[in-house]
């Protein structure tokens, strides 16, 4: 008996090391940044122009800053998923310089500047949900225009760069390392040779990388660096261990001394989380740690303050019988339990036996309670006079309210150049101190965005200070008094995406931890709206807003909401906001909510909406009251501090009514074909434990459904996308050529049930032939990730939603015609030409001091090959009235005419048309009038007309 069930247990614990997904290793990550390359010198769609609309006002996560010191109007910022730009005008505008790389991915940025060099480290170090693993470390000399890779190429996630002043060759690198997996890339690495060569000169262990590094500020060999000791999983985050500490070089990083020992004073052990660094000078050094030691247990309660949570975990049945009506009463409605729970009520469930004392404080919590209401010790300060061999904690009491639960996410110290007793501090306020940190003040201000990961201080004007946060950049020049907002890059991190049936349309978008916004399409992203006093888009909901539906009778009716499935329906003319999240019954397990909760509104009845915890919750009316549809469509859950065990994706088929797949993070998808009276999981034959990204119900063929996984949780950078003909039974590999990146998102065309839309971790994607093969698009899209897509279906607009670059716009009318076996063959297919309307304005302006406006003619063609073509503008008459060459890729290619006539085709045309009189603009050119024209590209002719 005993073999037969340590067989069992053999087999069942090999399964499920099978089902997790191993690290995707380093030659792979280097043939996928080969592989996208290539794939965008070949793409058919590789001209299609993209527009970015923005929004800016929020901006997006800042992770570094790059001052000139000589001239501090000039300096770079690094955003964690948005790239690195540049100013010199003191950020009133910005230029992003990393567009032509393979990531947008930014951990740390240095730069020489004496010899303008700049360095990237790819991939953020903030071990966020969203911290996008990098492609190692890129060198640029010329301001960005071109970059040169310098190794590491799986460092992944890069915590600091460290240039020698005196030596630009000379660079000291922290890698921080993989955010999901072990790595024994994790360390510190030394180039004598800018870049050529590497040598790792500390390291700690497979799950312990650098977090930090500074040098003293008037001698590089003393260097002090922070390792950090994390796990963290889709289920749980560890972000504290033994292997956390302070180490020291005096040879400029070729050798390192541990000098955070037990008798340092600087707290060792398994609760020593992340660390940052300050160095005034040779001796004088600042730590902060985000200790995550447990705080020692408060004196019992005053009996005054009322009933706690905790109270009824332990709680008899006796004593809760016992309890003061009017007392619990104020528990329960202070708590937000629902109507029907009141003392009454409650205490005949728990005589009945259906729910125990315990119960109550069960139904409060959920899979996210032991992240937030762990008690640690939380930020504190240390501070060493003697070089790092002792420290000593600067303060008394507790910095309360700065890191909150999630210190992990922060941990930098600043001291002012000037002055060794002035310290900043940063968590979700910025906090300062005068005293050497014995007591600290905010500084934070009501145009300042919280949660700050980057802070540069002038060393010859200490006031004068410059903040990276989760809301871009701010600038003060009296210590934080009064702050300016920099904010005109688009580097917005959405994560989902929607539109409305209006003319113009609006769009929708959630974005981390900046909220919820929603503007017309067509809005101008430029400076006027500072004049006029109204920016074009309006946030609708904060915190890190999520999901959109939208009432497409009422477009004034929207469903969004924040993290964890905390939904609302707004309704924005009245302004009045409704909570809507589902509540689980009392003495049956919480809902587990996802970080990114799927919502749906049913195209059948708009109504009835969807919503995913564990299970999948239906309401018939608005989202006023809700009936589970399903028992837990995921694995269970693990346990740990993150809510796992969730719905991620929701589709319900256009076709029918209760048609409805749901997928999962814990990798499973499922089908009903009754509005949930019956289930079946369909994802038996698909990998498994990754992160269902997106399901979705064909509009083209009932029977259809696409699914895509992905595996970032698992440093498992593997794409998987996939069709199925019959409801989910058997599945149809789409991944084909596609280069190796987690997929986000998939769409299917309304128009064209050819055409399919991808995205992924650092790109977009196009199939022209059922996903059989795929095109990149780049054309203005950068490398970023991919987080969400729709078509507006009215337009046919396509609206690109990025995790670090905000939303992209392109029109896909002419493509949705194009079809591969008919048009492919033809040397060129030129798509319709939309007539202009003729203007005496042309070539004018109404000063002479303003530009003449100029019109352009859009012109969109396919080319069967790579080829230059000689275009011929011709009259009704056949006469040719202008001549230009133009160079095409094979694919689809877009060029602009001007409606201008050359001198022989003037003179042609007036031979022609002998009563008319054409008159040269103000900027000397003739321009076409109102007629018929024809525009011939070898033998292929379309018309067009100036009305």
């Amino acid at each position: 008996m005993r073999l037969k069930l340590l067989l069992i247990f053999i087999i069942l614990y090999s399964a499920s090391l099978k089902a997790q997904q191993n690290p995707t290793s380093k030659e792979k990550i280097k043939q996928a940044v080969i592989d996208r390359a290539k794939l965008i010198d070949n793409s058919l769609v590789k001209n299609i122009q993209f527009e970015n609309i923005g929004p800016t006002v929020m901006s997006g996560r800042v992770v570094d800053l790059a001052v000139n010191p000589e001239n501090p109007t000039e300096f770079y910022v690094g955003y964690a998923s948005g790239g690195v730009w540049h100013t010199t005008n003191n950020g009133t505008s910005f230029t992003p310089i990393l567009d032509n790389t393979q990531t947008q991915n930014v951990g740390d940025i240095a730069v020489d500047w004496k010899t303008r060099t700049i360095w990237v480290g790819t991939g953020e170090n903030n071990a966020s949900r969203s911290s996008y693993a990098g492609i190692g470390l890129l060198k640029s000399s010329d301001n960005g225009q071109s970059w040169k890779h310098v190794g590491l190429s799986n460092s992944q996630h890069v915590g600091r760069i460290l240039i020698n002043p005196n030596n630009p060759d000379e660079v000291v690198v922290g890698v921080t390392g993989s955010l999901y997996s072990k790595s024994e890339d994790r360390g510190i690495y030394k180039t004598k040779d800018g870049g050529k060569t590497w040598t790792k000169t500390l390291y700690i262990d497979e799950v312990s990388g650098i977090i930090d590094v500074q040098h003293s500020p008037n001698d590089y060999n003393i260097m002090f660096a922070s390792s950090w000791t994390k796990d963290r999983k889709a289920w749980n985050f560890d972000g504290s261990g033994n292997n956390s500490a302070i180490y020291k070089s005096t040879d400029a990083g070729e050798t390192w001394q541990k000098v955070s020992t037990d008798k340092s004073g600087f707290p060792t052990g398994n609760g020593v989380g992340r660390i940052g660094l300050a160095v005034y000078d040779n001796n004088i050094v600042y730590a902060i740690h985000d200790s995550q030691f447990r705080r020692p247990s408060e004196a019992k309660k005053d009996e005054s303050n009322g009933l706690q949570k905790d109270d009824f975990k332990s709680m008899s049945t006796d004593a809760f019988l016992k309890l003061e009506d009017k007392k619990l009463n104020s528990f329960l409605k202070t708590n937000g339990f629902q109507e029907k729970y009141r003392a009454e009520n409650v205490k005949q469930m728990v005589r009945s036996g259906n729910v125990k004392p315990a119960d109550i404080a069960t139904y409060l919590e959920d899979a996210n309670s032991m992240l937030f209401d762990t008690p640690v010790i939380g930020a504190e300060v240390y501070k060493s006079t003697d070089g790092g061999l002792t420290w000593q904690k600067t303060h008394e009491d507790y910095i309360d309210d700065l890191y909150y639960s999630y210190g992990y996410y922060f941990g930098h110290i600043y001291v002012s150049p000037t002055n060794q007793e002035h310290l900043y501090i940063y968590g979700v306020p910025i906090l300062k101190s005068k005293d050497g940190g014995k007591t600290f003040v905010s500084i934070s201000a009501e145009n300042v965005h919280a949660d700050h990961h980057a802070l540069w201080i002038n060393p010859k004007q200490p006031n004068h200070l410059i903040n990276g946060n989760d809301g871009g950049v701010n600038i003060t020049y009296d210590d934080g008094e009064t702050w300016i907002k920099n904010n005109t890059p688009a580097v917005g991190q959405f994560y989902a995406i929607n539109v409305d049936n209006q003319t113009p349309y609006n769009v929708y978008g959630g974005l981390q931890d900046n909220g919820v916004w929603k503007g017309a399409n067509n809005a101008p992203e430029d400076r006027s709206w500072q004049q006029y006093g109204q920016y074009p888009w309006e946030m609708i909901m904060g915190g890190d807003g999520m999901q959109i539906e939208i009432d497409n009778r009422n477009p004034n009716i929207v469903y969004t909401g924040y993290q964890f499935g905390n939904y609302y329906r707004l309704n924005l003319e009245t302004k009045d906001q409704t909570y809507i999240q589902p509540k689980h019954q009392l003495g049956e397990s919480p809902y587990r909510f996802n970080w990114q909760t799927p919502i749906k509104l049913s195209s059948h009845n708009q109504d009835v909406l969807y919503l995913g915890g564990n299970i999948l919750m239906r309401s018939l009316n608005q989202g006023n009251t809700w009936e589970a549809i399903s028992d837990d469509l995921t694995n269970g859950g693990k346990k740990g501090n993150v809510a796992y065990g969730t719905l991620t994706s929701i589709s319900e088929s256009p076709f029918q009514f209760g048609l409805i797949y749901t997928g999962s993070d814990d990798g499973l998808v499922h089908v009903t074909k009754n509005g949930g009276a019956t289930w079946e999981d369909i994802s038996s034959n698909l990998p498994k434990d990754l992160w269902v990204s997106r399901v979705i119900a064909s509009s083209h063929k009932k029977e259809r459904v696409y699914v895509t996984l992905n595996g970032y949780r698992w440093d498992h950078f593997n794409t998987y996308v996939y069709k199925s003909e019959d409801y989910g039974e058997t599945w149809i590999n789409l991944t084909s050529n596609l280069p190796m990146s987690p997929v986000n998102v998939i769409k299917e065309d309304p128009v064209n049930s050819n055409l399919l839309y991808l995205g992924t971790d650092n790109a977009a994607y196009l199939s022209l032939d059922q996903g059989k093969h795929w095109e990149l698009f780049s054309n203005g899209l950068p490398a970023v990730a991919v987080h969400d897509m729709v078509i507006q279906k009215e337009t046919n607009d396509l609206l690109i939603a990025t995790h670090g670059r905000s939303i992209y716009k392109t029109n896909m009318s002419n493509i949705q015609k194009f079809n591969q076996n008919e048009n492919a063959p033809q040397e060129i297919l030129i798509f319709d030409i939309q007539n202009i309307r003729h203007s005496s304005r042309w070539g004018n302006s109404w000063s002479k001091w303003q530009d003449a406006y100029t019109p352009n003619l859009a012109i969109q063609l396919y080319s069967a090959k790579q080829q230059e073509v000689t275009v011929e503008i011709l009259s009704e008459n056949n006469s040719v009235l202008n001549t230009f060459n133009v160079k095409l890729d094979k694919g689809f290619n877009a060029f602009n005419y001007g409606l201008n006539l050359s001198e022989k085709g003037k003179k042609q045309l007036q031979k022609d048309r002998t009563d008319l009189v054409l008159q040269k603009a103000n900027n000397g050119i003739f321009y076409l009038p109102k007629g018929d024209y024809v525009l011939k590209i070898n033998k292929t002719k379309k018309g067009f007309k100036l009305e």
